[in-house]
């Protein structure tokens, strides 16, 4: 089970802890309290509309870099993470992807390693 996690792919894996915890809290909330979730991304003043399009604008770029990046290291699956962060988020995602990826990495550094040369 702990194969390949370096300390930036735990590192990552806090941060995609945090990023469902702390965006899970705030989703429950507004559930609860029946807030215009979405009304409440763009209705809230410039700063909070300024806000959303800045993390908005950053999560359709990371969805990019999270299926080119997931072919081009042979990852499969690449695709569930941006499916998964509109049912979670993305500040989960992201950075669960980050981990893989680096334990990925990890993976192919060692077989690397571990080839004789010649």
């Amino acid at each position: 089970m702990t194969k390949h996690w370096t300390p930036l792919a735990l590192l990552y894996l806090g941060l995609s802890l945090a990023g469902l915890i702390g965006t899970w809290t705030f989703n429950l909330l507004a559930i609860v309290s029946l807030r215009d979730f979405v009304g409440d991304w763009v209705g809230s003043g410039p700063a909070v509309s300024s806000l959303t399009v800045d993390l908005l604008v950053v999560a359709v770029a990371g969805s990019i870099l999270i299926i080119v990046e997931a072919r081009r290291l042979g990852m499969k699956g690449g695709w569930l993470y941006v499916l998964l962060s509109g049912l979670t988020a993305f500040a989960f995602t992201f950075p669960l992807f980050l981990a893989m990826r680096e334990r990925t990495l990890q993976a192919q550094r060692e077989r690397k390693s571990a080839c004789p040369k010649g």
